[in-house]
C-alpha cells in the first residue's frame, strides 16, 4: 500500500472548497459518513466529498491529489456490493453525479455520448427514442450509472446475446493522476491502431484514473418481445430445457434461472405463477421483427416441452411485465430466509452450471446455511447468496467458510470468481487463488503506468 495522506489539513479543505464551491464540497461528518459506504455495507474513512461538474475541475482534482499524495475514490450511485469504491485507507470521494449530460444520441452513427454519472435506464429511454438500443442491462440499470457499469464491465440480462459492457465502449476521455487527460477511441467502430489502452479502464474499477467522458455503441432497437417463464419439477430438467432451446437454434436475449431456494424465497413473501412443485424455473425472452419473435416463441416453447415443464407461461409486450416482475422480486425475496447476505457472483462454463449449482446446494446443506442460486444462465453467470444471520457468531463463520469454499469451486471447475460484480474489497484477498503472481505483476505494473504513486482506488482487487 503505497504511503498517503491520512487526515486533511486547513489548506487542503481550503482548496477544494475554493475548487468546488457550495454544496459540491462536503466536509460534515454526515456526509463523509454516507460516502463512505457502498452497497456492501463495508465502510471506510472519507476526509471530504467532491462533485466535480467539469472536466477542468477533475484535471485540477488530480494534480492536487498527486502533488499531495491523497488517495481519490471515484463513485457515482454506490450500487456496487463488492466494497469497489469504499475507502481502504482515508481519502476523498469523488462523486462523478454531477457529470451526468447525456451529450449525443446520435442515429446515423449508432453512437451515444455521455458523462460517466447518467443513469443506465435514461440512456436506454433516450436512445429509445430514435429506435436505438443500449443493449448492457444490469439489474441495476433503473439506478445505477453508464461509467459506473463501465469500471465494473457489467453484465447484465441481456449479455447471452448482446454481451457486456465492454463490447460498447467504442471511446473514452479520461484524467490521470497527475492532470494529464487521455481520449482512446471514439465513434469509429473499427480502430486497431496501437494497444487498446481504452479497454483497460472497463473492469479497472477506478484504479487507473477518472473517465469524464464516454462513447457508447448502440444498435437498432427490436420491433417486438416475447418473454416465458417455465417451472420445472428439479434443476436438471430446468438445464435441458435451456439446452433444448439452443439445440434448436434459438439465442434467447434473455436466459434467466432461478433454483429452488430461489423460489422459495419468494413464496415466502407471495405468490408465483407457478405450481408449488416447481423446483427451478427458466425464465427467457426473445427478440426481433414481430414476425420472428412470434415464430421463435413457438419454436421456444416446444423445445422446453421436450423436458416436461410443469407449466410455460408466456406474453408479449405489457404482459411481459409481470413474468419479469418474478426475477425482480429475487433480492429483496432472499431476506425472507435469513437477514444477512453474501451476495457473491461467479462464472464457470456454461455446461457445468447444473454441476455447479448442485454443488453449492451440497455446502449450504452441509453448513446448515440457505443457498440461493439464480441468474444468467446463458453465459454461466450464477448469483450465489449465502444467506445467514450476522449476529450469531457460528452463522457468520459458516457464510465466510461457505464463501471461500464457492470461490474454490467455481475455480476447480475452471471459471471465476466474478463474472460482473468486480473484486474490491470483498473479494481481494481471494484474486491471489485465480491470478498467478506473474499476471498481478503485469496489472501491478500497468497500474504504475497510469497512476504512478498508487492514488487511484487503492488496496482494491489486485
Amino acid at each position: 500500500m503505497p504511503n498517503l495522506v491520512s487526515k486533511l489539513s486547513s489548506n487542503h479543505e481550503r482548496f477544494l472548497a475554493d475548487l468546488f464551491p457550495g454544496d459540491d464540497c462536503m466536509l460534515t461528518e454526515a456526509c463523509r459518513y454516507v460516502h463512505g459506504m457502498d452497497a456492501s455495507r463495508l465502510r471506510g474513512e472519507v476526509l471530504a466529498v467532491t462533485r466535480p461538474r467539469t472536466r477542468e475541475q477533475v484535471e485540477e482534482l488530480l494534480r492536487f491529489a498527486q502533488r499531495e499524495r491523497i488517495a481519490l475514490y471515484p463513485r457515482a450511485r454506490a450500487t456496487g456490493t463488492v466494497g469497489g469504491s469504499v475507502p481502504s485507507v482515508p481519502g476523498i470521494a469523488v462523486s462523478l453525479l454531477g457529470l451526468n449530460r447525456i451529450l449525443d444520441i446520435d442515429e446515423r452513427d449508432f453512437a451515444a455520448v455521455v458523462e460517466p454519472g447518467v443513469v443506465t435506464a435514461e440512456l436506454q429511454r433516450e436512445a429509445a427514442g430514435k429506435n436505438l438500443l443500449y443493449p448492457p442491462d444490469p439489474a441495476s440499470s433503473g439506478f445505477s450509472t453508464v461509467g459506473g457499469n463501465v469500471s465494473t464491465c457489467a453484465g447484465g440480462l441481456r449479455a447471452v446475446k448482446y454481451g457486456v459492457t465492454r463490447d460498447y465502449l467504442l471511446g473514452l476521455e479520461a484524467v490521470l493522476p497527475g492532470g494529464r487527460v487521455v481520449r482512446f477511441g471514439g465513434r469509429s467502430h473499427k480502430d486497431v491502431v496501437g494497444l487498446d489502452l481504452g479497454r483497460l479502464f472497463c473492469g479497472s474499477q477506478g484504479k487507473l484514473g477518472i473517465v469524464t467522458e464516454l462513447t457508447m455503441k448502440l444498435v437498432p432497437r427490436p420491433e417486438a418481445t416475447a418473454s416465458v417463464l417455465a417451472g420445472f419439477g428439479d434443476l436438471r430438467s430446468a438445464m435441458d430445457g435451456a439446452a433444448s432451446v439452443f439445440r434448436a437454434g434459438i439465442l434467447p436475449c434473455a436466459c434467466e434461472f432461478m433454483d429452488r431456494a430461489t423460489l422459495a424465497a419468494i413464496r415466502l413473501g407471495d405468490s408465483l405463477p407457478l405450481p408449488d412443485a416447481a423446483q427451478a424455473a427458466l425464465l427467457l425472452q426473445v427478440d426481433g421483427s414481430h414476425a420472428c419473435v412470434q415464430s421463435e416463441l413457438a419454436t421456444l416453447e416446444q423445445a422446453l416441452g421436450e423436458s416436461g415443464p410443469l407449466e410455460i407461461v408466456s406474453g408479449t409486450g405489457d404482459a411481459e411485465t409481470a413474468i419479469w416482475d418474478v426475477r425482480r422480486r429475487i433480492s429483496p425475496s432472499s431476506f425472507n430466509l435469513r437477514p444477512d447476505k453474501m451476495g457473491e457472483d461467479i462464472a464457470v462454463p456454461r455446461s457445468r452450471v447444473p454441476e455447479a449449482v448442485e454443488a453449492a446446494h451440497r455446502i449450504g446443506s452441509r453448513l446448515n446455511l440457505p443457498i440461493m442460486c439464480f441468474g444468467h444462465l446463458g453465459d454461466g453467470n450464477i448469483h450465489v447468496n449465502i444467506m445467514y444471520n450476522a449476529s450469531w457468531p457460528e452463522e457468520a463463520d459458516a457464510a465466510s467458510a461457505a464463501k471461500r469454499e464457492v470461490f474454490g469451486l467455481a475455480l476447480d471447475l475452471g471459471g471465476t470468481i466474478s463474472g460482473e460484480h468486480g473484486t474490491g474489497l470483498t473479494k481481494r484477498d481471494h484474486v491471489a487463488n485465480q491470478l498467478g503472481e506473474v499476471e498481478r505483476g503485469l496489472m501491478h505494473e500497468i497500474k504504475a503506468a497510469f497512476d504512478p504513486h498508487g492514488i487511484m482506488n487503492p488496496g482494491k482487487g489486485w
